[in-house]
């Protein structure tokens, strides 16, 4: 990856000059929107849910199954036990606790303790960290499809391989997950190279926050099926796009004029050379950086260890615990989806500036969260009052959709997916560290344990929150211009 010269420590004079220029400016306003319904670009946006739906889906498939595979009563001491005793158990779960738990015959068990739970939870993401970057890199290069394809499929074969895994040995089982990781970890930055190319700015946030809520509803849908199936049997759809509106064989000559022209000459590849150092010096990037690592947190915290907290705290059964798990990604996936509608609208009517809506939705999405996962640690043993405020964390996480998780293709449309690698590189972290904190937090499976859980989790993203109001932007960066952008700026700025 080659580098440009210059570099910026924050926003430059050019920056600040306006907050929608150059892909918002009243010019775009005069071009005829196409009619969305059936129109190319939705169906990519329907296309994108369906195959977050399935890595995604993929990715906690094993959360739920953890609870099935893992032997409670191997652990000889009280103090080792899989569950807490501090909570009483309801009679109803008392009795089909146990049944729910029991396996078909011969269906393997493992004496799994909570750290090595939480290290083989933490395992797809330390794959997961290496390809964001080159997936961005190259999706910008090449186009987003052949990796987005690519990625659903590979991570969809190696999952069938989970239960041999298992049965060699813990260390396999964590070398497949961090491979299925490797694969998928393409996915997020291919999609946000595709959307540089297709989204016209006044729909973008409603187009990349429905496509990128499917991760959200195959959370949703593959917990309970999870956990049905694990009940039931035991706990052991690739797609393809045109990459350019250019080059679609099926869409409109009236579609491809309005996306072509809203998005302008930021809608094309870049070449080999990406100006990384400028990158990694604009305090922009980082303002989007920072945060997401700080929503990642909760969200991965509760993605890969909201089904334990269940089983050992509250003491749901398997079936009870899979749907109530999938609850918060049901209401998070919803308000994910109104935010980008809420967010675009107010775009259009001109009600408030890219930057603003970037800050009202991330802080919404952050802060708000952080206050239900601060009242979650007071809960103690009420599992209807846990369960409520989790799901309300989850669902106003859902504003930050619309906010600092598309902040890339404003910042530098045409490096969108290179920055979107970057920033989930960073964001994976919390991934990888998250579990194995719950698992060290949570060793004695303790109330107070898991409180300290939802008490971190709060302060994290309470951070990110006030990190991102103070140092966001949405305004396009000066080494994120083309020449031919700079060299016109130049001029208009020469001739006034």
């Amino acid at each position: 990856m080659a580098l440009q010269n210059g570099y910026s420590i924050n926003s430059t004079t050019d920056d600040q000059d306006s907050d929608t220029a150059p892909l918002l400016e009243k010019e775009v306003k005069k071009i005829i929107v196409p009619p969305k319904c059936c129109s190319v670009r939705c169906n990519l946006a329907v296309m994108m849910f369906f195959g977050f739906a399935v890595v995604y889906g993929l990715r906690v498939n094993l959360s739920v199954a953890m609870v099935a595979m893992v032997n409670g009563t191997s652990d000889q001491s009280p103090s080792n036990s899989n569950v807490s005793n501090e909570c009483p158990v309801p009679p109803h779960t008392l009795d089909n606790n146990s049944q729910s738990l029991e396996q078909p015959d011969g269906i393997p068990r493992y004496p799994w303790d909570s750290k090595t739970q939480g290290m083989l939870l933490s395992g797809f993401f330390f794959g997961y960290l290496f390809t964001q970057i080159p997936g961005g890199y190259l999706s910008g290069r090449f186009g987003g499809s052949l990796f987005l394809g690519g990625g659903v499929l590979g991570t969809a074969v190696l999952t069938l391989l989970t239960p041999l895994s298992a049965k060699l040995g813990a260390k396999w089982l964590f070398a497949l997950r961090a491979l299925e990781g490797f694969g998928e970890g393409v996915t997020f930055p291919a999609m946000m190279a595709m959307w540089a190319r297709w989204a016209p700015p006044l729909e973008r946030a409603r187009l990349m926050t429905f496509s990128g809520a499917g991760s959200s509803f195959g959370a949703f849908v593959a917990l309970p099926l999870t956990g049905f199936i694990c009940h039931s049997l035991g706990w052991p759809a690739v797609f393809y796009s045109c990459d350019e509106p250019r080059t679609h064989p099926r869409i409109s000559d009236r579609e491809k004029y309005y996306i072509i022209n809203s998005i302008g000459s930021q809608g094309t590849a870049h070449g080999w050379s990406v100006p990384i150092l400028s990158m990694m010096l604009s305090v922009p990037l980082w303002a989007i950086i920072i945060p997401q690592m700080c929503s990642n947190w909760s969200y991965y915290t509760l993605l890969t260890s909201l089904p334990t907290y269940m089983d050992t705290v509250l003491h749901f059964d398997l079936r009870q615990n899979s749907f109530l798990s999938s609850l918060p990604y049901l209401a998070g996936w919803l308000f994910s989806v109104g935010s980008g509608v809420l967010a675009d609208n107010l775009l259009e009517r001109e009600l408030l500036s890219v930057t603003a809506v970037r800050k009202i939705f991330t802080f919404l999405g952050l802060f708000l969260p952080a206050v239900c996962l601060l009242a979650v640690g007071f809960t103690g043993c009420s599992s209807v009052l846990a369960v409520s405020l989790l799901t309300l964390s989850s669902a106003l996480g859902g504003f930050s959709a619309a906010g600092v998780y598309i902040n890339q293709i404003d910042i530098a449309p045409r490096y969108a997916g290179t920055l979107l690698g970057i920033t989930n590189t960073f964001g994976t972290i919390p991934g990888v560290l998250a579990p194995i904190a719950v698992g060290y937090l949570t060793k004695d499976h303790s109330v107070t344990g898991w409180r300290n859980v939802f008490w971190l989790s709060a302060g994290i993203s309470a951070f990110g929150a006030i990190f991102y109001v103070i140092f966001g932007t949405g305004k396009i960066q000066s080494w994120a211009r083309i020449d031919e952008e700079s060299n016109t700026e130049d001029t208009h700025k020469h001739s006034s």
